[in-house]
């Protein structure tokens, strides 16, 4: 019996755990699984709605792209309210209202119509002077919620300058989201 107890005494402290110990380990572990397993599920739920709002926002920058383009090749505003633009500008297409956009093909003169309402953008494309029903509407946004798209500068009865704004509704915040840009008919002199 002496010699165990010399031993033991040589190994001075025991190594190794508690039950106790053991248990709050354990206790600590499972309570930061739970946290690490909510925050990997709140991402995943969240991430639809991230991935449309992504695409809302890159859609409604095409968008914006796509009009100030065209008003940048604007001769004149016809018509210029909160919610609606007609324009004469250069499209490069066979014939206004037909086709799709060719490099190859001569800028010609089209009139080209764009009407939002509180929900949604629309584009018609005809031939300058004809009728505002002439031509297709395309729908080329949806998911806005104010109409109030265009605003004018010098002022709307003889613009050189439109502002255009779109507002995305914000599903879980108390903000819209604003994606705006603005250009100046810069062939707007040439009819003079």
């Amino acid at each position: 019996m002496t010699r165990l107890r010399r031993r033991l005494a040589a190994n001075g402290s025991e190594a190794g755990l508690t039950l106790v110990e053991l248990l709050v380990a354990s206790a600590m572990g499972v309570v930061l699984l739970g946290a690490v397993g909510s925050m990997v599920l709140s991402t995943t739920r969240s991430q639809p709605e991230i991935s449309e709002r992504a695409q809302n926002v890159s859609t409604a920058r095409w968008v914006l792209e796509r009009l100030t383009r065209e008003i940048r090749n604007g001769v004149a505003v016809d018509e210029a309210t909160a919610s609606t633009v007609s324009l004469r500008t250069y499209l490069r297409r066979a014939s206004c209202g037909g086709g799709t956009a060719s490099s190859a093909s001569p800028a010609i003169e089209c009139q080209v119509t764009y009407a939002c309402t509180t929900t949604a953008c629309t584009r018609r494309e005809a031939a300058p002077g004809a009728p505002a029903e002439e031509g297709a509407e395309t729908t080329i946004f949806s998911g806005i919620d104010d109409s109030n798209v265009f605003s004018y500068a010098p002022s709307a009865e003889e613009p050189t300058y439109v502002e255009i704004t779109l507002h995305i509704p914000n599903p879980s915040g108390p903000a819209d989201l604003t994606v705006s840009d603005g250009a100046s008919l810069r062939n707007a002199t040439l009819e003079h």
